[in-house]
């Protein structure tokens, strides 16, 4: 199993995510939980392309 930080943002309608460390892997959906879910590195899997290793973190700042 694979960890990396995920970015999910709301948009109008829906919601979206990428990963920094995934770079071109996006999803969407209706809610966070199917974002949650389409979310997935099979692709790279399927293409024989090594999955990198997780890099990014997060932090919330006071500003």
């Amino acid at each position: 199993m694979h960890r990396f930080l995920v970015v999910i943002e709301q948009a109008e309608s829906n919601y979206s995510a990428y990963s920094p460390d995934l770079p071109g892997c996006v999803a969407t959906g209706e809610t966070k939980e199917e974002v949650e879910k389409n979310m997935h590195v099979e692709g790279l899997q399927e293409d024989n392309i090594p999955v990198p290793e997780s890099k990014s973190f997060a932090e919330y700042i006071a500003v």
